[in-house]
């Protein structure tokens, strides 16, 4: 999944563990208890492995990944936990709280059917939004993580403004937010004011760690939403200086899907429906197959996998 691992000090700050955007968990961060300065030797003059140092992987370690795939196997409760968990043992990353916010909106994006093609293939269900008020489509849950999750995080940039981990947090979270408030609160020049916000986030964060490649799952999808908008629409965007691009959005959505970690798969089936819609059946065949693969407790892939080779009805 996320391919970008940093160096072993970046890791660490004073006074606990510092994680760059979602990476550290694939390598475990250790304990070593020192061993003294003498090297016993066991027998035949062979080093005594009892005298080595102690390695033991932290608690935390792998927390987010687990929480992840629970997600993505519509386990959200369960992600939800670990994320939780997590919080609790690093009390001072924000991701944790980015992580919780991501699992109450996949979550609702879930009920509402918006990861389909039954929503992706319907102007008016993509365009207009889920089903629903924004009253009743209104997740105080979400609003809550991600916008703790930011301001953690600007706290840390206003002394460290090239914090790569902070930044990463920031085009998230905006990100994210711009994609609630388009698809489910229906807020859509609300969410193009953030999707703007988000692009020059990613753009600062993208210089400082180019290998940040999970910030292009949600820049992506707001992209493509607002570049599937009707042209007369777009125009007029274009005056408040919001640019988006269909054809940039499955981009971006393709490079989260190739290279990122935690939001890779949420990039894969975003980018399956988004090829669907293209009228580029094999390439949504592609992904909807590795998500299969590798989560084949989630039964949606198989769904629209199915749907795809024997559609029901061609107007979807």
């Amino acid at each position: 999944m996320f391919r970008s691992i940093q160096p072993a000090e970046k890791f660490f700050r004073a006074g606990g563990l510092t994680l760059f955007a979602l990476a550290a968990f694939t390598y475990a961060p250790l304990s070593i208890a020192q061993a003294g300065d003498a090297e016993p030797q066991g027998p035949a003059g062979s080093a005594d492995t009892s005298a080595l140092p102690r390695m033991e992987a932290a608690p935390s370690a792998g927390m987010l990944e687990g929480g992840f795939r629970n997600l993505y196997e519509l386990n959200f409760k369960g992600g939800r936990d670990k994320f939780i968990s997590y919080q609790r043992l690093e009390p001072r990353d924000p991701m944790g709280k980015a992580a919780e916010a991501a699992s109450y909106l996949y979550e609702q994006f879930n009920s509402k059917g918006i990861f389909t093609s039954e929503f992706f293939l319907s102007d008016e269900k993509f365009l207009g939004g889920a089903i629903g008020t924004p009253a009743d489509n209104r997740n105080d849950a979400f609003l809550n993580a991600n916008h703790a999750a930011r301001d953690m995080a600007e706290t840390v940039l206003k002394t460290e403004p090239r914090d790569s981990h902070s930044l990463l947090v920031i085009t998230m979270t905006d990100g994210m937010e711009a994609d609630y408030d388009a698809l489910l609160v229906k807020k859509q020049m609300a969410g193009l004011s953030l999707t703007k916000q988000a692009d020059a986030e990613a753009a600062k964060l993208l210089a400082v760690d180019p290998s940040a490649e999970d910030a292009y799952m949600a820049l992506g999808a707001a992209n493509y939403v607002i570049g599937c908008l009707p042209s007369y629409k777009r125009a007029f965007l274009w005056f408040g200086g919001i640019h988006g691009d269909r054809e940039k959005g499955m981009e971006q959505l393709q490079r989260a899907a190739d290279h990122g970690h935690f939001m890779q798969g949420f990039a894969k089936a975003w980018l399956a429906l988004a090829f669907e819609r293209e009228h580029q059946p094999e390439q949504a065949r592609k992904l909807l197959t590795e998500l299969m693969a590798e989560y084949p407790a989630n039964p949606l892939y198989a769904k629209e996998l199915a749907l795809l080779d024997h559609p029901a009805d061609p107007k979807r």
